[in-house]
């Protein structure tokens, strides 16, 4: 009995919910996106949610079968007519009775989660690792009569140069080609990096497709191109559902020491999300099933991990040991991605510890631009990625930057949903707000805050690092980053000895900025810095001639606040630029130009790893970083106090 708590995935919205009321109750009151056209009453079906069993070590709880209700007649009919898949529940008809993590599946949200992870321009030659051959093989004849196999080998080395070998269900196939006596002898073959025929076509229009994905820890992008003309033809982007089992990756791994089996939950939940992205992918564009037979992905160590099959869990302590760290190739049935047996998904190199393939991929779309010049590539999310290049060397290293500037673990932080605040300004004199939300293109104040047809859920990792650079400038907080509520008392509440800064005034759910908060983007922000400044120390670089923000988070930040903020030493806001998704993009790089993937295999090799986690300097650092700028309107007034006392 009592109240409990629920965490709704992947938003990371939380909310307190009464014993006995429905998750769909609980859902409605807290702006959780539900879908639903009969308004809880069980009729449509629509409101399906999973309920994630299980340790939760992040939140604190032990998801059980006790902990909700016992499956509904409604529900049982439900899956008895194949309305409802196994595993899910209606939260409608699911009452709480005790701590629960519910995850919203993507078919069940009113308000589709906004992802940024747009891509980048790139320039690489169009030279694919699978082309396609036509030849015309010659009528056989008592003199001349080799095997279909042996025709066709031949006429790919004397018509172009090839010295292959064919797979033999390519044979069995090409045989039902040749013989319907309308076909000339007419064929195309598949090879795959021109040594074996992994496919043999009728003469047909068709072409050849390849997918670069790119496994964040928070999302996934899929971009599919058209190998045979190079062209870009499809791109989407989902939350990844691992979310349910930990915001951040440590988290993640946490679950794993304490579920057994827990990787194994893990490596399902990616793999399937993935495998519906390219069905999808695949229906859209009509293609065939032998149609798209190259895959490449990246991502950071622990999803490169989970996705082949790996446990990561020697990643969760020093000294990081990783399970495998080259380029690895894999036919793509093993790991059950829908696609043709003849398909291929292939793995960037990781450079080592938790600098991952999805570094190295961001690494290979600006190796031009670091050479000969000192260069700072740094990918913000769970964990910051950097790279700097400097007098021809390149060092890299991870920082521990955690989930607060996704907008995890922050009081009214949420991903990036639409109608999420993304930006955010405060009035240096009168201390009011303005906002930007996302989906909209206009600002909003306390003026016109109710021309919104919602909630606002909460705000989003742009918003938050702009917030505190803003409550810094307004004088609301001081360099600790301790509030300052004698500044404008009408702007804060306190609750025992805590004093907590509302941004936003709303019913039954105000926008708000806790200590808590603050201290969460100080230790965000003081890792990353910490971490830049080990590695230019290591390299003797003082100052940088570029920084490059790659990333759906640090696309989106305006460099004046990167500058303010102190996130990166020495990072005058004239020599920050954003990059997209660079990952995505080095992903699709390889995919067109298997020179690239020679590229990147050489490159890593030649990439000094530094650990953070074990250089003393980096906790020397980290401290000296936890500092906030210090407030112009707060200089100001300690200027005139400073005059009072000697007039």
């Amino acid at each position: 009995m009592g109240t409990h708590t629920i965490i709704f995935t992947p938003t990371g919205l939380q909310a307190t919910a009464e014993d006995g009321e429905t998750v769909y109750e609980v859902g409605l009151k807290a702006g959780v996106d539900i879908q639903s056209i009969c308004g809880g009453k069980g009729l449509c079906n629509r409101c399906q949610i999973e309920i994630d069993r299980g340790k939760h070590a992040k939140f604190k709880m032990d998801v059980t079968e006790d902990n909700y209700s016992k499956l509904s007649p409604t529900e049982k009919k439900a899956i008895h007519d194949g309305e409802l898949p196994k595993g899910r529940r209606l939260s409608c008809r699911t009452k709480v009775r005790g701590n629960l993590v519910i995850d919203i599946p993507a078919d069940s949200r009113e308000r589709e989660t906004s992802i940024q992870k747009k891509s980048t321009k790139f320039e690489t030659k169009l030279n694919p690792a699978i082309r396609l051959y036509m030849v015309q093989l010659p009528i056989p004849t008592l003199e001349d009569n080799p095997s279909d196999g042996e025709a066709l080998v031949k006429m790919l080395h004397d018509e172009h140069g090839l010295f292959v070998s064919p797979s033999h269900r390519m044979l069995i196939k090409l045989q039902g080609i040749l013989r319907p006596s309308e076909n000339k002898r007419t064929v195309i073959a598949v090879v795959r990096d021109g040594q074996v025929i992994i496919d043999v076509w009728p003469p047909s229009p068709f072409d050849l497709y390849g997918a670069a994905i790119d496994i964040g820890s928070t999302s996934i992008a899929l971009y599919v191109f058209n190998l045979t003309t190079g062209e870009p033809v499809y791109e989407t982007v989902a939350m990844n559902p691992q979310i349910r089992f930990g915001e951040d990756l440590m988290s993640r791994v946490s679950y794993i020491m304490m579920n057994k089996g827990g990787e194994v939950k893990l490596t399902a939940a990616i793999r399937t999300q993935i495998r519906e992205m390219i069905a999808e992918a695949v229906k859209i564009l009509e293609l065939g099933d032998n149609q798209l037979l190259d895959v490449i992905c990246v991502g950071n160590p622990i999803m490169h991990h989970l996705f082949i099959g790996a446990n990561p869990i020697e990643l969760g302590v020093a000294p990081f040991t990783l399970a495998i760290k080259d380029w690895v190739d894999i036919p793509a049935g093993q790991l059950d991605l829908g696609l043709s047996d003849m398909a291929q998904v292939s793995l960037f190199p990781l450079i080592g510890g938790h600098v991952g393939a999805d570094t190295s991929a961001a690494y290979l779309t600006q190796i031009e631009r670091m050479k000969g010049s000192s260069v700072l590539l740094v990918d913000i999310g769970t964990n910051a990625e950097i790279v700097l290049s400097h007098n021809g060397k390149v060092v890299a290293a991870s920082s521990p930057t955690g989930p607060a500037l996704e907008g995890a673990e922050i009081s009214s932080g949420v991903r990036a949903t639409n109608g999420a605040i993304e930006r955010v300004r405060i009035d240096p004199d009168t201390k009011d707000y303005r906002v930007k939300v996302i989906g909209k293109e206009k600002w909003f104040d306390k003026s016109n805050i109710h021309d919104l047809d919602q909630i606002i859920p909460g705000i989003c990792g742009s918003g938050i690092f702009e917030v505190m650079v803003e409550l810094a400038n307004a004088g609301l907080i001081d360099q600790s980053g301790l509030f300052k509520p004698e500044i404008a008392p009408d702007k804060f509440i306190k609750k025992g000895n805590v004093w907590t800064y509302i941004l936003i005034e709303q019913a039954d759910k105000p926008i708000v900025i806790q200590q808590t908060d603050i201290r969460a983007v100080q230790l965000a922000k003081a890792a990353l810095y910490a971490g830049v400044q080990l590695l230019a120390e290591s390299l003797k670089c003082e100052t940088f001639d570029e920084i490059l923000l790659a990333g759906a988070f640090g696309t989106h930040l305006d460099s004046k606040y990167v500058s303010e903020i102190g996130i990166i030493p020495n990072a005058p806001s004239n020599i920050i630029s954003s990059i997209g998704n660079a990952a995505g993009m080095g992903a699709a790089m390889a995919l067109l130009n298997i020179d690239e993937r020679k590229n990147i295999i050489k490159a890593v090799k030649q990439i000094d790893k530094i650990e953070t986690a074990t250089e003393q300097k980096f906790q020397d650092y980290f401290i000296n970083a936890m500092k906030f700028p210090t407030a112009p309107l707060a200089i100001k007034s300690n200027k005139r106090n400073r005059r009072r006392k000697t007039q």
